[in-house]
């Protein structure tokens, strides 16, 4: 922690709203100090908010959250104004200038989007500017949500190929058990995040928060996609951030277990969703795992599903085991035509070549 140069700071509802109680002034106060200090000794932050649904809560006198979808967007709507109108007053304090950010899954799954985000943040960063980044709630629906800021923070560090992802919290960390129900919980300081047992001992989400220790334990494992470290803290531990960027111990730690992913292969692994499949014979199957080939025309015995140029397929075996996912080279029309058949014979049967692979290997990633 103390090396790295880019973090993703989360910070939950319970703590940005001091247990719904409208938002913490003074909390957040705090917080935009610590972000500041940590950017004055050369750190690049980006900041991912909740409490925005929590504050349009208060501000429309709610005390359940509703369930109905119409209801939480407007409550989203509301509270959004109030949420970035703190941080923008306390940031300026230190002469910086905030933005807000609101992302959806679309903006994560369509390349297009994905890059402009993606050249924004960074623009952003270089400019000095502090990103405050939440779902957009307003407009998302339940089919592509996110689902809880643990995820967006995991996923904008794959974005920015940031160095750590800091989820604050109202609990010290990952225990071995629920330590609200179980006194014999023990924290765990460091952990793989990718080891599966991890699942197995987090617990539910708060009143006001849709994540809790789970979520988190997911959101490590997808930062650790792009190479990013976890750390788990409590929000309310003074000076955590500052105290974490000298090197104290606190928290849990959850460390990747492999080096960063390119930037694009990183994206296909987590990002896309799949607009059909290419079922590859057993030579091209051993050329994509074992040599690292891309996939030629010659080597796909079927397929199915409505894709275009440029998106994403599963490719599998012919028993049906998903080998790798890429993005495609012909459109299902063009590439039903080409399959089984020599790259060389592409120019004849469509009259005209985009490129003698149907998926290259830059744009392939394996299962």
């Amino acid at each position: 922690m103390q090396k790295a140069r880019r973090w993703v700071v989360k910070i939950g509802s319970a703590l940005l709203t001091n247990d719904g109680q409208g938002l913490d002034a003074q909390a957040i106060s705090r917080w935009v100090d610590q972000l500041a200090a940590l950017r004055q000794q050369g750190m690049e932050v980006v900041l991912v908010s909740s409490g925005a649904v929590a504050e349009g809560m208060t501000r429309l006198g709610w005390s359940a959250r509703p369930k109905e979808l119409n209801r939480l967007q407007a409550a989203a709507a509301v509270g959004q104004t109030g949420l970035v109108q703190a941080y923008e007053a306390n940031f300026q304090r230190h002469g910086t200038h905030t933005a807000q950010i609101l992302l959806t899954h679309d903006d994560l799954t369509n390349r297009n989007r994905y890059l402009n985000a993606r050249a924004t943040l960074k623009t952003l960063i270089e400019m000095g500017v502090v990103p405050v980044v939440n779902e957009n709630d307003t407009v998302v629906t339940d089919e592509f949500r996110f689902g809880d800021n643990d995820t967006l923070a995991a996923l904008v560090a794959n974005l920015i190929e940031a160095d750590g992802v800091i989820l604050l919290t109202d609990q010290l960390g990952l225990y071995t058990a629920d330590p609200r129900s179980n006194p014999q919980a023990e924290l765990i300081s460091q952990a793989r995040a990718e080891d599966e047992a991890l699942v197995a001992v987090a617990g539910g989400g708060g009143r006001l928060g849709q994540g809790g220790m789970a979520t988190k334990v997911r959101a490590a494992k997808l930062a650790a996609r792009s190479g990013a470290v976890t750390l788990i803290a409590s929000g309310r531990e003074d000076d955590v951030l500052l105290r974490l960027k000298q090197g104290e111990v606190l928290g849990t730690l959850l460390v990747p277990d492999r080096s960063p992913m390119a930037a694009r292969k990183q994206w296909l692994a987590g990002h896309l969703q799949a607009r059909g499949t290419l079922v590859l014979d057993a030579g091209a199957v051993l050329a994509l795992t074992e040599r690292g080939k891309s996939l030629l025309p010659a080597g796909v015995r079927s397929l199915t599903g409505r894709f275009t140029r440029g998106e994403m397929v599963l490719l599998t075996d012919e028993a049906g085991r998903v080998v790798a996912r890429g993005l495609v080279n012909y459109g299902a029309e063009d590439a039903r035509k080409i399959i089984g058949k020599p790259s060389s014979s592409i120019s004849v049967t469509l009259g005209y070549v985009s490129e003698e692979e149907l998926v290259h290997r830059d744009n392939l990633v394996l299962a």
